[in-house]
């Protein structure tokens, strides 16, 4: 029985959030361990109310542990932990390396070829791009064959994405949410940016879907980072409705941001890291996928819709199509807006436009409906 256990993960949002089931099938099967998880500084407050974790250790990757000795005064930090169990769910370099020299009495995950000999077990992740067709799986179901196989878990306790608020952060959802919206408001969330410019559907189509509902009664919230806010302006310039819309991008905490979700009876949504924390909240979801490939990043949630295209290309995974002419972002373009809002008005009357928090738990149906044009 492992008593000290560490699990690593430094990337994004959305692979933080596509961590918390194995999370969950960890506690599960080790109720009296020390569970520990590594991720990046900026993310903490997505997990640090986890009820599956005991602790939460940040690095502050960009800022005082950049660099290579950097590193490696982090990594000895982590070996004095004496951490009995280590699984590495992220498979770049620094991860990589942190997993291998922790000090850990098993180490366990993914990991770059150059690490592989410190390592008890590898995994292969399949979820990565270069995976075979026939054998590509949703990344959390990638995790969980992680602890089946190279830890031993008796149970897997799947209980979908997981997000518990941190009190303070909830509370200011509560008290913005009643400052911007009318009692009774039933309100769509946008999420319109992404990494990459392969994974966003046009703007103008956000447009064009914000007026309908609008006019169909609904408000509008803008969702997103800084970087976002560029892009929701050139949205809303091109918008023939203007009252009942409200712009949250770039101007609260991504915990604010989740608070905020729950009380949304739908998320108009990229492939993104809020597209997985609305899944966490459980939001119903309408999602256009572009460059990512569907059967590893799918919104993990059997009620919520994605759209794509049969372009060839797909999925390319770049950032910038190569594509000229008419046929640039074709996989985007070729989404209408008539199917988008076919969906989302199907999803919006199952439940009569009811906020997420009032939306029935359905355990066990993970899997979205695909929509291939």
């Amino acid at each position: 029985m492992y008593k000290n256990i560490l699990v690593i993960n430094t990337m994004h949002i959305g692979d933080l959030m596509l961590v918390t089931p194995a999370l969950r099938t960890l506690r599960t099967n080790y109720p009296e361990a020390h569970i520990a998880l590594l991720t990046d500084k900026p993310l903490g407050d997505l997990v640090r109310c986890n009820e599956n974790l005991d602790e939460c250790i940040l690095i502050d990757k960009h800022g005082k542990d950049k660099g290579l000795f950097a590193l490696v005064r982090f990594i000895r930090k982590i070996r004095a932990r004496h951490f009995d169990l280590v699984i590495n769910f992220h498979r770049n370099e620094r991860a990589s390396a942190i997993a291998a020299f922790s000090g850990g009495k098993r180490i366990v995950g993914y990991s770059q070829p150059g690490f592989k000999r410190f390592f008890d077990k590898v995994m292969p992740n399949l979820a990565m791009a270069d995976t075979p067709p026939e054998l590509v799986k949703h990344q959390v179901l990638c995790h969980l064959d992680v602890l089946k196989e190279a830890v031993g878990v008796k149970t897997i306790d799947d209980r979908g994405l997981e997000m518990m608020l941190p009190p303070e952060e909830e509370a200011k959802a509560a008290a913005l949410w009643q400052q911007e919206f009318a009692p009774g408001a039933k309100v769509i969330a946008f999420n319109i940016g992404a990494s990459w410019r392969t994974k966003r559907w046009l703007d103008s189509y956000f447009a064009a879907c914000a007026d309908r509902f609008i006019r169909e009664g609904y408000d509008i919230a803008f969702m997103g980072g800084p970087t976002d806010v560029p892009l929701v302006e050139q949205c809303r310039a091109q918008m023939e409705e203007q009252e009942h819309v409200h712009v949250f991008t770039g101007k609260v905490s991504l915990t604010v941001l989740a608070g905020l979700l729950r009380r949304c009876s739908l998320f108009l949504t990229t492939d993104s890291g809020p597209m997985h924390v609305g899944v966490a909240m459980n939001v119903p979801i309408v999602t256009m996928f572009g460059a990512s490939p569907v059967p590893t990043f799918y919104p993990y949630d059997g009620k919520d819709v994605l759209i794509k295209t049969p372009e060839k290309c797909h999925p390319c995974g770049i950032h910038e199509c190569p594509r000229k002419g008419q046929d640039n972002m074709a996989c985007m373009k070729n989404i209408p807006v008539d199917v988008v809002m076919k969906y989302a008005e199907e999803l919006l009357a199952a439940h009569d436009g009811a906020p997420a928090y009032e939306w029935p738990p359905h355990p066990g149906d993970y899997k979205c409906r695909v929509i291939e044009l």
